[in-house]
This record gives structure tokens, sequence and C-alpha cells, in this order.
């Protein structure tokens, strides 16, 4: 597959088309070991060596990262107030077109998917798919045992909306698991309001068959594997 250099390079990175031109004409981008001149060089991303700054660049059609999702951070794209999960990445897995597939609350915590690939994020959210998320919430008081018929039979949410069949997996004391197929807004707070208790600490654990690496530390993030790419999507079911 032959890609234009400049073209291959704004795909892989989050540089714009005025920073490429600057960096090959500064001669910080090498072919094969070669400075090249060119922006509009022929090149196939299977077989040549592309450096930028003394970094290699090796492509990837999408890229799929896990985030321990901190407090405190918001999962949007941009804000001119303030900071988004994009912020937090580190420089390598910086480029255009990543997102935040399916947001948790600026204090909520825990997995979060960052990827570019559209058509993930809408199979792994979408509520006709059923992909289980996993959270732990603690609320401000021990829940009666009959929550977790309240939450199998449909939480109805105090603007009327219906939430379907969740499990509550268990309880202790003040801390409880549970799953959902779902994503709305505030999902599992407005659940536990509706039913009568506050969550005052809200964190997402597992969503599909993937786990949240407990390796990584609040803000950190790594790639995911083919693998757990699949682990997303196991337990996905057509409408």
């Amino acid at each position: 597959m032959q890609i234009r250099l400049d073209k291959f390079i704004s795909s892989q990175t989050s540089c714009t088309r005025s920073e490429i031109k600057k960096l090959i004409k500064d001669k910080s981008v090498l072919v094969n070991g070669q400075a090249v001149t060119a922006p509009d060089l022929k090149i196939d991303p299977a077989s040549d060596h592309i450096t930028l700054s003394g970094r290699e660049i090796i492509y990837q059609e999408h890229l799929y990262l896990m985030m321990n999702k901190p407090a405190g951070v918001i999962s949007a794209t941009e804000d001119n107030r303030q900071k988004t999960v994009l912020d937090l990445l580190p420089e390598e897995y910086r480029r255009k077109d990543l997102f935040p597939a399916g947001r948790l609350d600026k204090d909520t915590v825990g997995l979060l998917i960052i990827t570019d690939d559209g058509e993930l994020a809408h199979r792994m959210l979408s509520p006709k798919k059923h992909v289980e998320k996993y959270y732990t919430a603690v609320l401000d008081r021990e829940p009666a045992a009959s929550v977790t018929e309240l939450f199998r039979e449909g939480i109805i949410l105090s603007d009327g909306t219906c939430c379907k069949e969740a499990d509550i997996l268990s309880i202790d004391g003040d801390t409880v698991s549970l799953r959902i197929t779902e994503g709305k807004y505030h999902q599992v707070k407005r659940m536990f309001k509706s039913a009568g208790y506050t969550v005052i600490f809200l964190k997402r654990t597992r969503i599909g068959a993937l786990t949240l690496d407990g390796r990584l530390s609040p803000g950190e993030v790594r790639p995911l594997s083919k693998a757990e790419v699949e682990k997303l999507l196991q337990n996905e079911t057509n409408p």
C-alpha cells in the first residue's frame, strides 16, 4: 500500500500539516534512515521504516488504549476550561480523531477506552448490543436487600426513563458491585438515586470481558492487544 509521507504522519500522530512540513524541512523525518525533503514522497507503511524526531512510527489503522481514568478530568476530546482524558495521553499515543468511547463522569474513575475506531465504539456502547459494563459503587449507606430486585426489574428514573434490567452482584456494607448493559447519562448514579441512595464513589472495572489492568495507576494508559480488543465485544449480541 503506497501512501504519501505527510498523509501517513498525519494519520499516525497529532501533527498538523504545517508542523509536518516544518519537520520535513528540518530533516527530522527519516525514511529507511535517510532524511527526506518531499512531503508527497510515496512510502509503504508495511515495509518502510519511518522515524519522526528519532521516534519510530509504526502504522496502525486504529489505536485502542486502556486508561485508568482518574477523578477530576472529563471524558471529552477538548475543553477550554477543564482537563480532558486526551490531555493525559503521552506523546507517543497522540493522534488525530481519538475520542473516549463512552463517558465517565468527571468524578468517576476506572476503565475507559480511548480509540479512533467509531464502529467499535458504537458496537460497544449501543444498548441493542447488550455489552456488559461492571461498576463498583460506594453509597451513602448500606442498601436494603430489596434493591437487588428493584434493579433486576428495571429502574425507572425520575424523568420517566426506563432502564434495562441490571444485576446487583454483591453488597458489602455500603459497597455494591453491579452490572448494566446500557450507558445512559449518569445512569448508575441516577438508578441508585431513584432507589433512595446517593453514590459517593463510582468506578468502572470491566467492559465486556475486558477488566481494568490493576497495574495502571490513575491517569496511566496502555495500548490494547488484538485479543483484548475482542474481549470488549465478547458478550455482544445482535438485536
